[in-house]
């Protein structure tokens, strides 16, 4: 899966501008949220994805808890050594979401970002190149405990912990913001002033790849997927409500966010922020390539957005 943004380097954010049948039950969990975190200046409130002890699932070299779905998230694991765990989920939304497992005996927090409803969730083993065999197939009731919950928690494509220097940065950057659009600008502010465009990364960068947000904060370089994600995982350790999406503008792979605010609600796609103004416009692309036709031809008034997935 490969992103392209722009060709030279350039403020990118609010997404490259941004600114990804064994049984059945219903999903629950002993605790967690119920209510969304507000939102408090200068304060981050990292939340955990944990295993529990409840709707756990053993196949072969994978296991998956379930315990804590309501709090839109599951757990999985991968206890081999020689191959590799391909999870697919599918929700409500009908649209199949598919992760990788390699690193063994390590818990990843997979997000159930289609709401709640009823999943289906498979898993296949690798074999040998490209052949997989069927490991699990599992049906589940998941009724989340808040809406915003999936675009709260870390995951494995918006990893971050309350130890990331990105999250010590966020914590900073909102001390002075009375309010989550306060913060937010300080956060597009940011990243679009000190991050630029990685060409040279944008043209190798392997299928599979996984964003690393303390090492786009540390190079000060990544390609829209990071940019994507270092946004994300900063405002979602705020008590922001953020997804991180994956598809295409125009026909250019592409990754961006939307953003909850509470006095505004939902702020989808590509979006710049003008003060107390937002447009809807691609600052990637309307100010790394300069040209209003290519502008108009991958941006548009938004519409030129093709959304796959949310992580």
């Amino acid at each position: 899966m490969k992103f392209f943004c722009s060709r030279r380097p350039l403020a990118v954010l609010l997404v490259c501008v941004l600114l990804v049948c064994c049984g059945c039950g219903k999903s629950g969990s002993s605790g967690g949220l119920s209510d969304k975190p507000a939102y408090e200046p200068g304060k981050t409130s990292v939340l955990k994805p944990e295993a529990g002890k409840e709707n756990v699932f053993e196949a072969g070299p994978l296991t998956l808890d379930f315990s804590h779905a309501d709090q839109g998230y599951f757990m999985g694991m991968f206890t081999g050594s020689d191959s590799k765990i391909n999870i697919q989920v599918t929700g409500p939304d009908e649209v199949i979401y598919k992760y990788f497992l390699e690193i063994p005996d390590v818990w990843t927090a997979l997000p159930f970002t289609a709401g709640s409803g009823t999943y289906i969730v498979l898993a296949f083993e690798n074999v040998g190149d490209d052949q997989y065999a069927a490991l699990l197939s599992q049906s589940l009731s998941v009724e989340l405990a808040n809406e915003f919950l999936p675009f709260l928690y870390p995951n494995q494509y918006v990893d971050f912990t309350e130890d990331s220097e990105a999250i010590r940065l966020a914590a900073e950057l909102s001390a002075g913001c009375d309010t989550d659009l306060d913060a937010l600008a300080a956060v597009y502010n940011y990243v679009t002033e000190h991050i630029t465009y990685d060409d040279e990364k944008a043209a190798t960068v392997e299928t599979g790849y996984l964003p690393d947000i303390d090492e786009t904060l540390r190079t000060g370089t990544g390609i829209c997927f990071d940019y994507a994600a270092l946004t994300v995982a900063m405002l979602r350790s705020l008590s922001v409500p953020s997804r991180l999406n994956i598809g295409y503008s125009g026909s250019i792979r592409h990754a961006w966010v939307d953003i909850y605010i509470e006095s505004i609600g939902w702020i989808k796609n590509a979006i710049e922020f003008k003060g107390d103004e937002w447009e809807m416009m691609d600052p990637t692309f309307a100010a790394a390539l300069g040209d209003e036709k290519l502008t108009s031809e991958y941006i548009g008034d938004g519409e030129n957005y093709s959304l796959q997935y949310v992580r």
